[in-house]
């Protein structure tokens, strides 16, 4: 626990340094759903149904912008052959970055996100879904990113190759987190896609440390 919060703490303070991360994150996802407007016109009923498609998309696409820098910079100045060797396993450590990286990346989307929420005209009925979708979404986008962002690591064109590795993987928590927010628009039930997005979150929890590490293994062979 101790190797996990050093490298957690590690990581925070290397994002809070040089801040633009999180604000380029938070920036395209704000531009990014504003000119959905602009393109569809200002119409709200328009907005109002296609605002939890519109934020989702954008969530997602703005947490795969920050993706590839996510074990970029320690590969480059060889601080991951050291965090390797370290006394947590390397599972541990991809999972302490994970968390800074959500912490850094998905916590200030979904503050963000009821903002932009108003903006579509989105009814407040899939406000509270919306938040809570968010929450188990983002987490799972950053530790099915982080298996794609080891795997790509030390390739050229490493951006383009992380897109078309992980965006395919994205589609369940897209799926199953605008279904929630529409199901409770819709005055329906929206245990299941919840219910469901959990599961997602949960096998990307179980799963994604141990991939991202054995592509982490295969890059610094």
């Amino acid at each position: 626990m101790t190797g996990f919060r050093a490298i957690l703490m590690r990581d925070l303070r290397l994002a809070l340094r040089q801040g633009m991360d999180s604000a380029m994150v938070v920036m395209f996802f704000v531009i990014a759903v504003v000119l959905f407007p602009l393109g569809v016109g200002p119409e709200p009923n328009v907005l109002a149904r296609i605002a939890p498609g519109v934020l989702w998309v954008a969530a997602l696409l703005s947490v795969l912008l920050s993706l590839e820098r996510l074990f970029h910079t320690d590969f480059e100045d060889g601080s991951l052959e050291l965090l390797a060797l370290s006394p947590p396993a390397l599972e541990v450590v991809v999972l302490a970055k994970v968390l800074a990286h959500w912490l850094i990346t998905g916590l200030p989307l979904i503050i963000a996100a009821p903002v932009l929420a108003v903006l579509l005209n989105m009814p407040a009925d899939g406000f509270g879904l919306l938040l809570l979708a968010l929450l188990l979404g983002t987490p799972t986008l950053s530790l099915i990113g982080a298996v794609g962002a080891a795997l790509i690591l030390g390739s050229r064109r490493g951006g383009v190759l992380l897109a078309l590795l992980i965006l395919p993987l994205f589609i369940p928590v897209l799926i199953f987190g605008v279904g929630a927010v529409e199901a409770a628009i819709g005055g329906f039930p929206a245990r299941a896609p919840l219910l469901l997005l959990g599961a997602v979150f949960a096998g990307a929890l179980a799963l994604c440390p141990w991939g991202a590490a054995a592509g982490l293994r295969q890059a610094l062979e």
